[in-house]
């Protein structure tokens, strides 16, 4: 049973999400909280696997209250928004958000985005990933490049190419066909370059490999591909 924290400050909103969630035969909305403080307290006290984020709150936003909560917690942040501008998506993904979706979805769709964190995945909206990757291009630093590419010298051949294809948003499955190995080896190159470069799940390795110059939008990647 997935244990699920609701935020939202607005009461619609919040108990909608509630009684969608609560709904589902393998979830169990354990608590609800009305601004960013109070979302990390609830996070903190309850252990929840899952915590639905608005951005908006008063006090302390929602972007803080995510940060603080991958900080103390294990729970996977799911941050949802009625606004689809470039900086939320940004600073979601660096505060340790799991997934970025508009407050337009589907009750299905919800849901399944819950299943999806919780499993240790990760989900951006096709138009949250591409204004991530837009802002990633925005704000290249001449110091964070080398400094990350730096750190792509502790993986194997093989955990960085699979770095690169999950950066081009492939799926293990698909990953897997490119690189003719099984799904569970694939699974384990991700889980240890995750662990190698201290990244909380797939969302973060995409921002990591274009921060660090490993994958270049509209362009070719860089280094040697084992299987093109």
């Amino acid at each position: 049973m997935l244990r699920v924290l609701v935020a939202d400050d607005q009461d619609l909103f919040r108990a909608g999400f509630g009684l969608i969630l609560g709904s589902q035969p393998d979830m169990e909305v354990v608590g609800e909280a009305a601004d960013g403080e109070s979302a990390v307290a609830a996070a903190v006290e309850l252990r929840p696997d899952v915590v639905v984020m608005d951005v908006r709150m008063p006090g302390m936003n929602g972007i803080e209250a995510t940060r603080q909560i991958c900080a103390a917690t294990t729970a996977k942040v799911l941050v949802l928004t009625m606004f689809d501008l470039d900086e939320y998506v940004y600073d979601a993904v660096r505060a340790g958000a799991s997934g970025f979706l508009l407050k337009d979805i589907r009750r299905d769709e919800l849901a399944e985005a819950v299943r999806t964190i919780a499993a240790g995945d990760s989900l951006l909206s096709p138009a949250a990933t591409r204004r991530l990757l837009e802002d990633l291009v925005r704000r290249p630093s001449h110091d964070v490049a080398p400094r990350l590419a730096a750190r792509l010298g502790e993986l194997t051949d093989r955990e960085r190419e699979t770095l690169r294809l999950v950066a081009r948003g492939l799926s293990n499955a698909e990953i897997a066909a490119e690189l003719v190995v099984t799904e569970h080896t694939v699974k384990t190159h991700v889980s240890r370059m995750l662990t190698k470069l201290t990244l909380r799940d797939r969302v973060q390795a995409v921002a990591f490999a274009y921060e660090s110059g490993l994958v270049v939008p509209g362009g070719s990647d860089t280094g040697d591909h084992a299987h093109d």
